[in-house]
């Protein structure tokens, strides 16, 4: 059947039709993604299919309602909320020191770098000096934060189109991170060791070592991931010029984070407003901002890996500047009871998966008057009705894992 489509072919007395899939399906002949477009014999309906709330598909219970013209998306609708608790409510009820372990909460893969955002929105309005050696010490945890959770997506996005062994060598080199992270903190996942002024408590004797010794094994053990992934030309099928996604986009709806950069946006809070010591960084070349122009699933993807290169050199260039700093305070003694002035500021961090943001209002009480979150994963899932209209089933899978979200910092 190498006919183009609805030609009829004689031979031995015998007619052939060929016939695609519906009037949604373009481009089949062709070998290309769907069918043979408005020309085809056969008249569909359109047909709505629900994609979640729990289902394997998808991260999580979200939900997306797609119509469907055959094997084409025509409309998406993302359906978010089934993990909302209200945390934006919750923060006005509790004290600055509380809100911090429901700040970790909402992306659990990125638990420091959410705590961080509402430690320097208190300290902004407190006009409160937070000592170097905490301020270094930050800037480390929430480098190997950066990894852990880019890690997780190298090893969890090629299980979504049918690759099982990146996961394993992902989750050992998490493993590494995660147990310098957890002796520090005693935690895996929601660390709470962010405190307003500072951190919770000193370095363990010989933790920077140790530090050292992960951050060299994960950098060495990093081609065999890059070699297993990024050279299969089935994962470069099912990912390269697909999801493309404009810069254009990307504006209009927010997008931020490693989406924004595989596109070309060349924008990092890290450099551009810089906070805690990220300026030094950068002044002494170690931070760099990676970026790629493809802006498909592919360019997102290597980006991760990307981005795992440079936070390894810039928690290296950190161990060695807390190594050389003499011993200090940690944190700053508070009052036993906390409060902000009256008064109002916005303080926004690049986590791992785009801009994090806190926009505070204080009445002068030890609770906020207002606590709004600006969390990166809404953004990006936001843009998917644009970006899924027009592609077929299956690439929804890889675009949909593409686009690196946490439910929870969908729905707050």
């Amino acid at each position: 059947m190498s006919e183009p489509p609805n030609h009829e072919t004689a031979g031995s007395g015998k007619v052939q039709r060929i016939v695609g899939l519906g009037a949604g399906a373009a481009g089949f002949a062709g070998h290309e993604r769907g069918g043979t477009g408005s020309a085809s014999e056969i008249a569909t309906e359109d047909m709505i299919l629900n994609i979640g709330p729990q289902h394997p598909a998808t991260h999580g219970v979200l939900r997306l309602k797609l119509t469907l013209d055959g094997e084409r998306i025509v409309a998406c609708e993302p359906i978010v909320g089934y993990m909302h608790r209200g945390v934006e409510k919750l923060f006005e009820v509790r004290d600055y020191r509380q809100i911090i372990v429901l700040a970790n909460r909402h992306d659990w893969l990125s638990a420091f770098s959410s705590e961080l955002g509402v430690v320097l929105a208190v300290e902004r309005m407190l006009g409160m000096e937070v000592p170097v050696r905490a301020t270094w010490t930050r800037m480390l945890l929430a480098e190997l934060n950066r990894v852990l959770n880019h890690l997780m997506f190298l090893g969890s996005y090629p299980l979504e189109i049918g690759a099982i062994t990146p996961i394993f060598y992902a989750f050992r080199e998490r493993e590494t991170i995660q147990e310098v992270m957890e002796e520090i903190s005693g935690g895996r996942m929601h660390y709470m060791f962010n405190r307003v002024g500072g951190l919770k408590e000193d370095l363990p004797a010989g933790w920077l070592n140790r530090v050292a010794a992960a951050v060299t094994a994960v950098r060495s053990r990093l081609p065999q991931i890059e070699d297993l992934i990024f050279g299969n030309e089935i994962f470069q099928a099912r990912t390269r010029g697909v999801g493309v996604l404009s810069a254009e986009a990307i504006a209009q709806y927010g997008v931020s984070g490693p989406i924004a950069r595989a596109s070309g946006v060349d924008f990092d809070l890290r450099r551009d407003d810089p906070y805690l010591a990220y300026d030094e960084l950068t002044a002494s070349g170690a931070l760099t901002v990676s970026t790629r122009t493809a802006g498909d699933c592919y360019a997102r993807f290597g980006l991760l890996l990307d981005q795992v290169k440079v936070s390894l050199d810039l928690a290296e260039a950190c161990v060695d500047r807390i190594a050389a700093l003499p011993q200090g305070p940690i944190n700053v003694r508070l009052p036993k009871i906390l409060k902000a002035p009256e008064g109002h500021t916005y303080a926004w961090t690049e986590n791992p998966l785009g801009i994090n943001g806190y926009y505070l209002v204080s009445r002068g009480e030890k609770t906020p008057w207002r606590l709004k979150l600006r969390s990166a994963s809404f953004n990006n899932i936001a843009v998917l009705p644009t970006m899924l209209n027009g592609c077929v089933v299956a690439d929804m899978v890889a675009i949909l894992g593409s686009m690196f979200f946490v439910v929870g910092d969908v729905d707050k």
